[in-house]
């Protein structure tokens, strides 16, 4: 394909909550249409974090090409700014062999730093964040998180009170440009992003039929086998409920039932609600984009009307 210097290539986003089936339409749109896939995940980024990542296995990814899964092991991090430099690579290669890039996952933030670049955050701060462990040691997070909420409400609000690692780089961020980290994050960096993008939704006409879905998958993931691939990953990798990895949802809960944390019916339970409330937030990322063109993915002919949509867009040579 061959585009001009004034005419930026074309890219397809595929977004929507977990079980909405954005895999599934993405292999059957990569078997109509000359295009690769690119995976807009936080859980498929890591080796051996099949199960629980619904990661497509060998042989769909033998048949259709992937990019951006199985980067890092279990105990190293990769951040969003990392994601943006590898999917503008894989783009751009993509791009380069006449076929259009894909992406297709439910990691919102990906997409939107992808999109807008990334807020020019100051660099951790080994003395100030020493001071802030002593102080939540001696108060507790939740007390941290009160501060929090005095000095950014808006970033308080979206964090639990529990959650050590965000709590403290908010305050962080704070303490060191004097600005609440959710006004930081509002002045992007000016990045530009090289391809007109084709944004798809696949949005639930019915939130209590995702519900029944996103059951129906974490149950079947226990049944594959997803108990035992978390006890690998702890004993090869010597996991920690801190790591990036294990806070993953549906990996966090089973991690904390292998710890005799929680019995086997409370981690279920606990997976399936967390997923949930992962599809809330994810929902309520789509729902403020703008340029969405929104499909019903509970609907039998889903990835026809997908196909339909996308043929019309005329982007094929």
């Amino acid at each position: 394909m061959n585009y001009s210097d004034t005419e930026s290539p074309p890219a397809i986003f595929l977004m929507g909550p977990t079980a909405s089936g954005k895999s599934a339409v993405a292999m059957e749109i990569a078997r109509r249409f000359p295009v690769e896939i690119i995976s807009v995940d936080s859980a498929q980024v890591y080796r051996h974090m099949n199960i629980g990542s619904a990661k497509p296995d060998q042989s769909i990814q033998a048949e259709i090409a992937h990019h951006l899964i199985d980067l890092i092991n279990p105990d190293e991090n990769y951040s969003a700014a990392q994601f943006r430099e590898d999917a503008l690579c894989a783009m751009q290669e993509i791009t380069a062999r006449g076929k259009i890039p894909l992406l297709a996952g439910g990691t919102m933030l990906y997409f939107k730093v992808l999109r807008q670049g990334l807020a020019a955050l100051p660099a951790a701060d080994d003395v100030l964040r020493k001071e802030l462990e002593r102080s939540a040691t001696e108060r507790g997070w939740p007390a941290m998180h009160a501060v929090l909420n005095t000095l950014d409400p808006v970033t308080a609000g979206r964090i639990q009170p529990n959650d050590s690692q965000r709590i403290q780089r908010a305050l962080e961020v704070c303490y060191l440009t004097g600005k609440p980290m959710s006004e930081v994050l509002q002045q992007q960096q000016n990045s530009t992003f090289p391809y007109r993008v084709i944004n798809l939704a696949l949005l639930p006409s019915d939130r209590r039929a995702l519900h029944d879905r996103i059951a129906q998958r974490f149950g079947q993931m226990l049944k594959m086998g997803l108990v035992d691939e978390v006890r690998m990953l702890c004993d090869r990798f010597q996991l920690t409920a801190d790591m990036s990895a294990m806070r993953c949802v549906g990996y966090r809960q089973v991690y904390m039932y292998l710890a005799n944390e929680v019995s086997l019916a409370e981690m279920q339970e606990r997976g399936v609600f967390a997923t949930r409330q992962l599809a809330k937030r994810q929902l309520t990322w789509l729902r403020a984009m703008d340029d969405l063109q929104v499909f019903d993915c509970l609907t039998d002919q889903l990835t026809q009307q997908v196909a339909d949509f996308i043929q019309q867009q005329r982007i094929f040579s």
